[in-house]
């Protein structure tokens, strides 16, 4: 089964005065609906758009699996385990909270910044946190995830192009730029898939096109 869900009906959120723009695809703070809280293990998947300058003061974690995926500008991760980088378009960030850990995001670079950031529950709660990055992660090349039983895979195509998708208990989809043709429905930029039971599935690049799928195992 796959549903659909368009950009223009993510929750807003973020503070647009402090430069910090969010869309929520899932229930996040404020924004509650019964029937959108996960997809497996998946509990956030939210577009962040921050102008320079502007970012989240330190702020905690727990028990949360985050992953980022820089889209466009440059993304500054500081957190109380002594971690401190810049994470750049094309890279995949992995925080694992564990027990709990506190960071700050911010945009201290000259431009925009976007990016895409998806919290997954963990297999197992506690443990010590820990930060990694993956800089320019290749197509063949999927990160994965065994905390939260989950794969990601990245991929870019040319207009005409196609590739086959993971057989899976779940697949989330999330076209990042172009436009996707997948189960008779087509995706453009900031729309998602959420597939149960997927068996011999195809995406074709309607247009040049790149676009994150987890592969998750519950």
């Amino acid at each position: 089964m796959i549903s659909v869900h368009r950009s223009d009906d993510r929750y807003r959120g973020g503070e647009p005065d402090a430069g910090i723009e969010t869309r929520h695809a899932l229930s996040f703070g404020s924004f509650y609906d019964p029937d959108n809280l996960r997809f497996g293990p998946i509990l956030a998947c939210n577009e962040e758009r921050l102008a320079p300058g502007a970012g989240f003061d330190e702020h905690p974690h727990s028990h949360t699996e985050i992953v980022t995926w820089v889209v466009e500008g440059e993304l500054t991760h500081r957190d109380s385990a002594g971690h401190s980088t810049v994470v750049r378009a094309g890279d995949v960030a992995h925080l694992s909270a564990a027990a709990g850990v506190r960071h700050v995001e911010r945009n201290d670079g000259p431009g925009p910044l976007t990016f895409l950031q998806m919290w997954l529950a963990p297999l197992k709660s506690g443990g010590e946190p820990s930060y990694t990055v993956v800089p320019g992660i290749a197509d063949s090349t999927p990160y994965a995830l065994p905390a939260a039983g989950a794969m990601l895979h990245v991929r870019r195509l040319g207009e005409g192009e196609r590739t086959a998708l993971p057989d899976a208990v779940r697949l989330y989809v999330h076209v990042v730029r172009g436009r996707v043709g997948l189960g008779g429905e087509e995706l453009g930029p900031g729309d998602a898939a959420r597939i149960t039971g997927a068996e011999d599935l195809e995406a074709v690049a309607v247009t040049g096109a790149e676009f994150v799928v987890w592969e998750m195992a519950g």
